[in-house]
């Protein structure tokens, strides 16, 4: 009885460890300026460009979130200026798969 106590605890704490850690939540992004970070951004005012035929120009990102997912899924608020020169805050949720070298933009609106 007692060994199957400790094999039941040894297989439930790495699960319960897993749900507490929010796994799948939302983290904010620390370091907006990271390469990766940067190149998910400018990537999603290139392809609303394309999508919407605007002439978005990047500015940087004001702040942003991550998820883990099948890769992972960013959330950025990013700012841009737009053909007369005005900057304006636009939200932006890209995916990206590193291993199938996918990026996708789910969104892009004005915030």
């Amino acid at each position: 009885m007692m060994k199957s106590l400790v094999c039941l605890s040894l297989i439930l704490l790495p699960l319960i460890a897993v749900v507490e850690g929010n796994l799948g939540g939302w983290k904010k992004i620390d370091n907006l300026s990271d390469p990766n970070v940067v190149s998910l951004a400018k990537y999603a005012v290139d392809e609303h460009n394309k999508q919407s035929k605007a002439n978005l120009v990047f500015v940087k990102i004001v702040e942003g979130k991550e998820q883990v997912i099948s890769g992972k899924k960013y959330d950025l608020k990013i700012a841009a200026k737009d053909g007369g020169g005005v900057t304006k805050n636009y939200e932006a949720v890209v995916v990206e798969r590193v291993w199938a070298h996918y990026r996708s933009l789910e969104s892009f609106k004005a915030v």
